[in-house]
């Protein structure tokens, strides 16, 4: 590879941490210099700033689709005339579409664990965002190179949004969570525990199929009146940032983004043993964690959080410590580029 590299990213996601995280990358790899084309779904919330990055081909692209063998046939031509360097396709739907491309190092890049390994075959190497991806993999057969290559927040300074713009007590003890809202991100544990510490406010960024569900909880658990939910944004630390606990009580999460966004956000946080913040996270050093669905230690948490403010700080000083030793953008990025220049070593074993 000679000069700047080129990257092709075939990305069919829809909306949530993954998509930001590709978004945050993509800008990264701008910064660097790195020369970019896409191939993404049409009418994203996040489509203008990538288009903003490199020429974009719209295309939803299903496996029964008419378009799709066009598409195929767009994607083989690009790579002749255009000939990148690298092919990065996020999760396994996009990783059909990798063409055989013998120019370019072909990767997948995988934010949760597969159920399979048959869209890869076209793939010179899979990453994971955590370790347990990796061994995940392994177990399923997969023979070729694994690394782990992790997130990192955005590079954004934290403005705390105004609590008056949400109609919220300046004085009140307020809550944050951030995602989609399905079973698998817990939002529910969020209202529950909000509902049974008197005078707590909380709000959900976000949305998804449970909305109506959550919203009907929070009528039931007697905490509507106290509860936001304010959607998607553009920035979710912002909103962060107003707050005095970030919660994440995933029952299922790959890796977590959104405590990333807290420990940026100088905002302390309680998650759940899932699975990426039992690999990051350190109980009582840069966060605090409860077991999945155990709602009175996850309520426990945040009343400590209340009630101890020398605590919140010292958390809040620990995941900015933890965000720079595992989460910084320079790191990754050179961890990617090496990826496309030929360099198919895991980054945890080249760092010991």
């Amino acid at each position: 590879m000679s000069g700047a590299p080129k990257i092709l990213h075939l990305h069919f996601g829809k909306e949530g941490g993954a998509e930001r995280f590709f978004v945050n990358l993509a800008t990264a790899f701008a910064r660097r210099g790195v020369n970019q084309r896409f191939v993404i779904r049409p009418n994203r919330s996040w489509g203008e700033a990538v288009a903003a990055l490199g020429p974009v081909i719209l295309n939803d692209y299903r496996r029964l689709s008419l378009s799709a063998p066009l598409l195929e046939w767009r994607v083989r031509r690009l790579c002749r005339e255009w000939q990148p360097d690298g092919i990065m396709a996020w999760m396994p739907r996009a990783a059909r579409l990798i063409p055989d491309w013998e120019g370019a190092v072909k990767i997948a890049r995988l934010g949760d664990f597969p159920r399979h390994l048959r869209h890869f075959q076209r793939c010179d190497a899979l990453i994971g965002n955590t370790p347990d991806i990796g061994r995940h993999c392994r177990e399923m057969g997969w023979t070729k190179p694994m690394l782990t290559i992790s997130n990192f927040a955005r590079p954004v300074t934290p403005a705390p949004v105004a609590r008056a713009a949400h109609d919220t007590p300046e004085d009140a003890f307020l809550i944050c969570g951030a995602g989609r809202f399905v079973r698998r991100k817990g939002m529910d544990m969020l209202i529950r525990a909000t509902a049974r510490i008197p005078g707590a406010w909380l709000w959900l960024i976000g949305d998804g199929k449970e909305r109506p569900a959550l919203e009907e909880l929070a009528a039931a658990e007697g905490v509507a009146d106290r509860t936001r939910f304010i959607g998607w944004v553009d920035e979710p630390i912002h909103h962060i940032a107003a707050a005095d606990a970030l919660g994440m009580p995933s029952r299922h999460e790959p890796l977590g983004n959104v405590v990333l966004e807290g420990w940026q956000a100088g905002v302390p946080v309680v998650s759940t043993r899932s699975e990426g913040p039992s690999w990051f996270m350190q109980d009582e050093r840069n966060g605090l964690m409860t077991d999945i669905d155990d709602l009175d230690t996850f309520t426990a948490a945040l009343i400590r959080l209340r009630d101890d403010r020398a605590l919140a700080e010292r958390l809040v000083a620990g995941g900015h410590r933890r965000l720079a030793e595992l989460f910084s953008e320079e790191q990754i990025v050179n961890d990617y580029l090496a990826v496309f220049a030929g360099d198919l070593r895991d980054p945890l074993a080249r760092k010991g």
